[in-house]
């Protein structure tokens, strides 16, 4: 699944780090992502190691691909919130080998992920995934983003403070778009016109105070 999110630069403008104890795959993965895309590419077993904004590298972009093979969740969680607590704006993080797990992707998913990668994948998939991002969308199978959104309504309800904030429209409305539905894709679901869908998403991000459907999708993943 693909979702917009601020622009970014060509693929030539951002540098690529693989981070991960798998040194062998991680050589791998390094070597097929520069060969495919010409960008530098560094690999490091800490994600630590990266430089940071006052490094040479600086007018780059990063994009940190995180080597989740035979990490423990609990661990993974607390050295990704302890990195997202300085870590510069301009990086980026991606994960790979990621268990095909709901409660782990969720819980991942609202650190800020922006990009998930399976044991299972296809390396045409995997490139297709890394331009993605590389282009500002989030890549998360429609599956699985479609169970964050709707299973953990059903198991969760709603919180009163929520149906207080959204109406039941509003709330059906960021539903679909936290699982890529475009406006047309929502109206003709809805039985509803695509102005009233423009409508609905302008005040549904008034309300939650986001400025686009990524963080929309993100605040969904959280709330509902």
């Amino acid at each position: 699944m693909q979702k917009e999110r601020k622009c970014r630069p060509s693929p030539n403008k951002i540098s690529f780090y693989i981070v991960g104890n798998r040194r062998l795959e991680n050589e791998l993965i390094a070597f097929y992502l520069k060969r495919e895309t010409g960008n530098e590419c560094v690999v490091l077993e800490d994600i630590h190691h990266i430089p940071n904004d006052n490094s040479k590298n600086n007018s780059r972009e990063r994009l940190v691909f995180w080597n989740c093979q035979t990490k423990d969740l609990n661990n993974l969680l607390a050295e990704l919130r302890a990195y997202n607590i300085y870590k510069p704006s301009a990086n980026h993080i991606v994960l790979f080998n990621v268990p095909t797990n709901l409660e782990v992707n969720r819980k991942l998913f609202v650190e800020g992920i922006q990009g998930f990668f399976y044991e299972h994948d296809s390396l045409d998939n995997f490139m297709k995934g890394v331009l993605a991002v590389i282009e500002g969308k989030l890549w998360l199978s429609r599956e699985m983003m479609t169970k964050c959104i709707f299973e953990g309504m059903d198991s969760n309800g709603l919180s009163e403070n929520i149906s207080k904030k959204l109406t039941e429209r509003q709330i059906e409305i960021l539903a679909l778009i936290a699982v890529g539905d475009t406006n047309d894709e929502i109206a003709e679901k809805l039985y509803i016109s695509p102005n009233t869908v423009k409508t609905h998403i302008y005040s549904i991000f008034k309300k939650i105070n986001v400025p686009n459907r990524v963080q929309a999708a993100l605040w969904a993943a959280s709330n509902l």
